[in-house]
């Protein structure tokens, strides 16, 4: 964002940029509930997790939450699966890159042992998992996620290698419940449903941004419970309304964000229509 908004408002950055720092991320209480299983028992005993909901209601905070706070604890290995599509091929290059590993996609038994022989020897040397977090989880193939379960875990599936968590939309459930991913689909040890908010949810969220940000009172609370009623429980459409009325009120140079701007930037304008005479 332009430096001059910033020091127009008084604010360390943009409260409703996808690039917030980590540390100024809002976590509701039953959210940060899970992040402390993830924390504290995943990373001990291994398995699956999964995150999964609609568009916009908080997974991909969630895992910056997770991801952040695990890479801050030592020893832990933190990987993440930029390309879900991948094929087998190019998924075992990923995971090499990701471990340190050189692997030959042509020989995959040499590479199914040299992860697994990696992800043991860590665990030997620090009885912690290394953690995979793959987004969009429902676009892996199914051969893939099959071969991410068997490499996963050793000694007849009693000793988990990794902490693994999968994240998606309402469809990726939907196919961990499909006959050749039941195996993979009964080994989920945490599940967190993302869920929309209700208004005092949104309200507290969007509280947190702008006292995180430096000026609590950027806005009025009329705005605030304005931009709460017309967000529909989502945490993005409520970011993105407020965004925008930033940029409108900046150009305005109001000193504070108010409902008569909402009014101007987001009416529906009135317009008349005259039939056309014959």
């Amino acid at each position: 964002m332009n430096p001059q908004i910033l020091s127009l408002y008084g604010l360390k950055w943009n409260p409703f940029s996808q690039e917030i720092p980590t540390r100024a991320l809002y976590l509701p209480p039953r959210m940060a509930d899970f992040c402390w299983r993830i924390e504290n028992v995943l990373i001990q005993e291994g398995g699956f997790a999964m995150v999964h909901g609609e568009p916009g209601t908080g997974k991909s905070v969630l895992l910056r939450h997770i991801a952040g706070r695990l890479e801050q604890l030592p020893d832990i290995i933190v990987g993440t699966i930029s390309h879900p599509q991948s094929q087998l091929g190019d998924f075992y290059r990923e995971m090499g890159d990701i471990f340190g590993v050189t692997l030959t996609p042509s020989n995959r038994w040499g590479g199914f042992k040299a992860l697994r022989e990696r992800w043991l020897t860590y665990l030997d040397s620090c009885r912690q998992r290394p953690i995979l977090i793959i987004d969009e989880a429902q676009e892996m193939g199914p051969q893939v996620l099959s071969e991410l379960r068997l490499m996963s875990s050793a000694k007849f599936d009693s000793l988990p290698l990794l902490g693994i968590i999968l994240a998606g939309d309402a469809r990726l459930p939907e196919r961990l419940r499909s006959e050749d991913l039941i195996p993979l689909g009964s080994r989920i040890r945490c599940r967190y449903v993302t869920e929309y908010a209700s208004r005092e949810e949104l309200g507290s969220f969007l509280e947190h941004l702008l006292t995180e940000a430096g000026n609590p009172g950027l806005m009025t609370q009329g705005l605030c419970h304005t931009l709460c009623d017309h967000a529909a429980g989502n945490y993005r459409i409520l970011t993105s309304m407020a965004a925008e009325l930033l940029s409108a009120g900046a150009r305005r140079n109001l000193p504070q964000l108010d409902e008569k701007l909402y009014l101007e930037v987001f009416a529906t304008p009135n317009v008349t229509t005259q039939r056309r005479k014959r």
